[in-house]
């Protein structure tokens, strides 16, 4: 008899574990299109700031994506775990459609720039729902393996965007780099609503739309604040004043809202758990670091080696592919051991390690110390990634992973935002600075195409001031990334290893 149920607890094991890979298909079809939201246009945002308005509007096309995400994404959270994580799922993946087809319709940069924020909002959606749909079909212990599969295809999605994404521009014009989307997306959703299955659940409770109103005018003014500051605004004009004050009302109007509301969007008893806590801080500084480097270094290896849009995709895969293969090996130590401590402290220092790399680069710097830069940085970002989601989601109650998710994908879209906002507005700074001082302000790129063929137009000694004033904005750039990722390895040194659950009930 004890053999028999034994055999049957083995075939029922094998049975759930063959749902969860079913279920699993739809899921990373679904994380494809959203992740490609992100790193199929970074090759192609040159173009497009020569087709539709200037390269000092460039960081916004990327910036109001990750906004929206940020700012939405407890709201997300919340409602899966009120009211059905596949429901709110496929209404995440029709509104990132939705913004994918309206970018691709844009005419102007303010039109490209809201677009993209609607396709942020239900990327963002996207991402807390799949990671709050395998958070409850998974225990933490066992996590680890597929989550490394969703951290390959967000890997795979920055390998294979920024190389698609050039290939398309140079081909068929940037518009098909959000419209490539469409038909991936479609399929995805088709499948979701098909093949997902998770427990319904709809429970009465309020969203508290106060605490997420006040946390997106927060985002929103600091976003603006480290954006126009010392560009459009000098830091002590009255515009940015303003803007730091209502950011900072807004920030003690959310913590007061969520500490009176009934189902707040932030709970904040999930910060009483150090390592939430903890979590929450390397979530920020990966995704600091990591939407930089996808969006700047493109930029770097087009202007100063002359790579086409596709040709600079291709020159990221040391970083791409580093963060690949770690990413796969990290979930698998993680599933095996349990000890993800090791993992964060190493993937934090190869990180920094590689970021004050690239911040030493200058015209000279050989190829290889930059692919051996890129490949440092991408090893500690891939060491970090879902595993900081794995031991967020172990420290709270299984009701509340997804709020949890959330609120790890809030930071870490945070991070995106505020680590292209700073790094995008010292980039300009510097490129600014040194085109004044080597041509006395005679030369403008505002309405170049900042492509190698439109580069290639320019006269000699204007391309190598250009050349040389890019260098030192990356290296600037990627100096603010070395701080973020100083801070990411303190972090990990206070990071307590505790026992992963085993099972999918609550934490004890």
């Amino acid at each position: 008899m004890g053999v028999m149920t034994g055999e049957a607890e083995e075939t029922s094991r094998e049975g759930r574990r063959r749902g969860v890979r079913l279920t699993l298909i739809p899921l990373l079809l679904a994380m494809l299109p959203s992740s490609l939201g992100t790193t199929i246009v970074a090759t192609s945002m040159p173009t497009i700031a020569g087709d539709l308005g200037g390269v000092e509007h460039l960081s916004w096309a990327v910036t109001s994506y990750t906004l929206a995400a940020a700012a939405s994404t407890p709201v997300w959270g919340r409602l899966g775990d009120m009211y059905g994580r596949k429901r709110w799922l496929i209404v995440a993946m029709s509104v990132f459609l939705t913004g994918s087809a309206l970018s691709g319709l844009a005419e102007t940069m303010g039109q490209l720039i809201a677009a993209r924020a609607v396709q942020g909002l239900g990327g963002g959606g996207v991402a807390v729902c799949v990671m709050a749909v395998i958070g409850e079909l998974i225990p933490p212990r066992e996590r680890g393996k597929y989550q490394g599969m969703i951290s390959s295809v967000m890997v795979f999605s920055m390998i294979v965007g920024p190389l698609v994404g050039g290939t398309i521009t140079d081909g068929l014009g940037w518009r098909w780099a959000f419209w490539i989307n469409l038909p991936l997306g479609a399929l995805a959703l088709a499948l979701v609503a098909r093949l997902v299955r998770v427990p319904s659940r709809r429970r009465e409770a309020h969203i508290d739309y106060v605490g997420a109103l006040l946390l997106v005018v927060c985002i929103t003014s600091l976003v603006l604040v480290l954006t126009w500051g010392g560009v459009h605004y000098a830091w002590h004009s009255g515009a940015i004043l303003v803007l730091a004050a209502v950011s900072v009302t807004a920030l003690a109007g959310f913590v007061l809202a969520q500490s009176r509301a009934t189902e707040p969007v932030l709970p904040p008893w999930l910060f009483r758990s150090r390592n939430f806590t903890l979590m929450s801080v390397l979530s920020f500084t990966n995704g600091f670091v990591m939407f930089g480097a996808v969006f700047y270094l493109p930029l770097y290896q087009q202007a100063v080696n002359g790579a086409s849009a596709a040709g600079s995709g291709l020159l990221l895969l040391p970083m791409l592919g580093s963060l690949v293969v770690v990413s796969q090996f990290s979930g698998r130590f993680l599933a095996n051991t349990g000890n993800y401590r090791v993992l964060q402290i190493g993937g934090a220092a190869a990180m920094l390690l590689g970021a004050l790399m690239l911040a030493r680069v200058d015209t000279a710097t050989s190829r290889l110390t930059v692919e051996l830069s890129m490949a440092l940085l991408g090893a500690g970002m891939g060491s970090l990634g879902q595993n900081v989601v794995t031991v967020a989601q172990n420290s709270v109650d299984l009701q509340e992973v997804g709020v949890a998710a959330a609120a790890i994908t809030l930071f870490r879209t945070l991070g995106n935002s505020v680590g292209v906002a700073l790094m995008g507005t010292r980039f300009n700074d510097r490129v600014r600075e040194v085109m004044a001082e080597r041509t006395g302000g005679a030369v403008s790129l505002r309405q170049t195409r900042l492509d190698a063929r439109g580069l290639d137009r320019l006269a000699p000694g204007v391309r190598a001031v250009y050349e040389a004033a890019v260098t030192e904005g990356i290296r600037d750039a990627f100096l603010l990334g070395s701080v973020a990722a100083g801070l990411a390895f303190v972090t990990s040194l206070l990071v307590r290893q505790v026992a992963l659950r085993a099972t999918r009930g609550r934490q004890s």
